[in-house]
């Protein structure tokens, strides 16, 4: 380890965890091996390969399968924030005009409202199970397979660069 005399003595420390030589942009190699240019592609250019993956991935939203893997979505979440927000307003308008009902005990100090309350709980755990399970058995692989077509279409119409 080289002692370090201050911003202005010139020595380049090594062992400075900041210190990175490629951070520069000087240096690196692009994917075919070569010596990366060190000025980005002019603006037209730049502004061409953006509009070009643009359209990948319109093609891609349009596509059947990324339409499925949408619809898969819809038909599980509509229904279960319809059933979830149903719910939980029928429980706050209950609380709210029928206090004499939530206030009957059931068993001990344990009354309507409490359990209600806790049944909040208890849904909201089952929901997120529920979404985690469907989206593991039935939308997960659809879209890793769609985002793998993708960064490989996107990936050949911006020249290897992402």
């Amino acid at each position: 380890m080289e002692k370090y005399d201050g911003p202005d003595s010139g020595k380049v420390r090594f062992d400075d965890p900041w210190y990175d030589a490629l951070a520069s942009g000087w240096g690196e190699l692009d994917s075919t091996g070569a010596p990366a240019p060190a000025v980005p592609p002019a603006r037209g250019e730049q502004e061409d390969r953006s509009a070009r993956a643009a359209d990948v991935y319109l093609e891609v939203q349009r596509s059947a399968a990324f339409q499925e893997v949408r619809s898969r979505y819809r038909r599980f979440v509509v229904p279960a924030v319809a059933v979830f927000f149903t719910w939980y307003v029928a429980y706050v308008v209950t609380a709210t005009t029928a206090p004499d009902l939530m206030a009957q005990p059931v068993v001990g100090a344990v009354n309507v409202a409490m359990l209600a309350g806790l049944g909040q709980f208890l849904t909201t755990f089952l929901f997120t199970w529920a979404y985690a399970r469907h989206a593991r058995l039935r939308r997960d692989r659809a879209a890793l397979d769609l985002r793998w077509d993708t960064q490989e279409l996107t990936r050949g119409v911006t020249g290897g660069e992402r």
